[in-house]
């Protein structure tokens, strides 16, 4: 089929249909009356701050962005930032249509949530407020003092940016529209049970005392997990004549900043409310950055590198991974300890050259974001157990508090990888994964966008930068 002399790709037709069906589907689901009428016994406050910090999260993605864009050669920037930008589209439709619902909604099994529950956003207002002392339903135990849309909206922001974060992984040799494919079969069939099992008052791992407070499980090892199978099905890069030199390390210091501003309200968010605990994950977050960052700089130095500034925004970067299991339930001197132990752990897998020797993990995701998650869990284990025994004296012994943890992170990883690969494998069978070698040397965003970056002159990129014999003889022509 063409139209004015163009084959019609039938992958991007059906894309089109589906959002077409969905766009007149929309017109029939009604929401019921008085939905979004707020009532004057809400708690405000909670209310104002949980808006502020589902914001916050929405901007660590295009943070993301900046992040992983400014590391890959410039022949792939654009290509790599529009991975991390497009989720914020994919992933919302496909959130507020039954994602949600699957998350979050009744309980089937302790593994899944009902997807009809809240399909297209339906019964989800701001009437769903509820309190701990007069409803004790499986939503109302989530949500106590939001409104259920709100927190429909906060959980949205973590779901688009872990599916984000494996991108780094395979950066520089995926197709665009096989990377749609596997980006939205992951969020239904890995994100949506993890989270499911994590947070929902009956999911499986909640009901095992295993606790995980912004994401550690959900979101980093889950992430890190699939970019580990990711790196293994699809293999490595080929040599390439340009340079490997990062493109732009600004990008890289401006999307780090953005991930730790975000990561506030990542972190300070998931108390749910304007409490004492959203003020302890605020302090925690940002101590263990700047632990991490100064620890990563220092660690390096040590090994006989000089002080960059791409190690200064990867080590605050692990070190916001790093808290995020416990951030609201750990104290600060906890917090310092847990950030310096996996920032150490973290360095030394990054540089273990026999990582790097099987794998090309392009952007080192799993030694940071995956192994930062499976050690902040661990130690989530070990700290995090005061928190919750103070309030609860019947609560298991510390000793299964711990093996908990590690027997939650053993079935994750197992879940997670083998439901990965499996979608790398299928997605492969349907539109082709992996970029042809000639795509694969012209750079990503001409073969895949027809868009190039930098291609003005005096851009400061590496590619454009002229070497001191260069600069030399200009001087002397001059």
């Amino acid at each position: 089929m063409t139209i004015k002399g163009r084959k019609i790709d039938y992958g991007w037709l059906a894309l089109f249909i589906v959002i077409l069906l969905i766009s007149v589907l929309g017109l029939f689901v009604s929401p019921e009356e008085g939905q979004f009428e707020m009532q004057n016994d809400h708690l405000f406050a909670n209310v104002a701050w949980m808006i502020t910090a589902t914001i916050f999260v929405l901007m660590m993605t295009p943070g993301l962005s900046f992040f992983y864009g400014g590391m890959v050669k410039a022949k792939n920037v654009i290509s790599t930032m529009l991975q991390s930008f497009i989720v914020m589209g994919f992933v919302s439709v496909i959130w507020v249509i039954f994602g949600f619902g699957l998350a979050f909604g009744n309980d089937v099994g302790h593994v899944i949530g009902n997807p009809a529950d809240f399909f297209m956003f339906d019964h989800v207002g701001v009437k769903n407020v509820t309190s701990p002392a007069t409803d004790t339903t499986q939503i109302g135990l989530a949500t106590t003092t939001i409104p259920l849309a709100l927190f429909a909206l906060f959980q949205m922001k973590f779901a688009i940016i872990t599916p984000s974060l494996i991108t780094g992984s395979f950066a520089e040799r995926v197709k665009f529209s096989g990377y749609l494919l596997f980006m939205a079969l992951w969020v239904v069939f890995v994100y949506c049970p993890l989270a499911h099992c994590t947070w929902h008052p009956e999911g499986l791992f909640g009901m095992m005392d295993v606790h995980d407070f912004a994401g550690g499980i959900v979101v980093h090892a889950a992430s890190g997990i699939a970019a580990l199978a990711g790196a293994m099905f699809l293999g490595k890069r080929r040599p390439s004549k340009d340079a490997a030199k990062p493109a732009n390390v600004p990008f890289v210091l401006l999307g780090a900043a953005l991930l730790w501003l975000g990561w506030f309200g990542f972190n300070g968010g998931s108390s749910l409310a304007a409490d004492g605990v959203a003020v302890s994950a605020f302090l925690n977050t940002n101590t263990a950055a700047a632990t991490a960052m100064i620890t990563w700089v220092a660690f390096s130095a040590l090994r006989g590198h000089k002080p960059s500034a791409m190690g200064a925004a990867i080590g605050a970067v692990v070190g916001l991974v790093a808290i995020t299991p416990c951030a609201g339930w750990v104290t600060v001197g906890q917090s310092i300890f847990i950030s310096f132990v996996i920032t150490v752990c973290c360095n030394i897998a990054v540089a273990w050259k026999g990582y790097t020797q099987m794998l090309d993990d392009a952007l080192d995701v799993f030694p940071t974001h995956g192994l930062g998650g499976i050690l902040g869990t661990v130690l989530t284990g070990v700290f995090a157990y005061d928190f919750f025994a103070s309030g609860n004296p019947d609560i298991i012994s510390h000793s299964r508090f711990f093996w908990n943890h590690i027997l939650v992170l053993l079935i994750v990883f197992v879940y997670t990888f083998g439901v990965s690969y499996a979608l790398y494998w299928l997605t492969n069978k349907i539109v082709r994964l992996r970029v042809s070698r000639r795509n694969e040397e012209i750079g990503l965003d001409r073969s895949q966008h027809d868009e190039e970056y930098g291609a003005e002159t005096g851009t400061g990129l590496v590619e454009d930068t002229i070497t001191d014999e260069e600069w030399w003889r200009g001087i002397e022509q001059s």
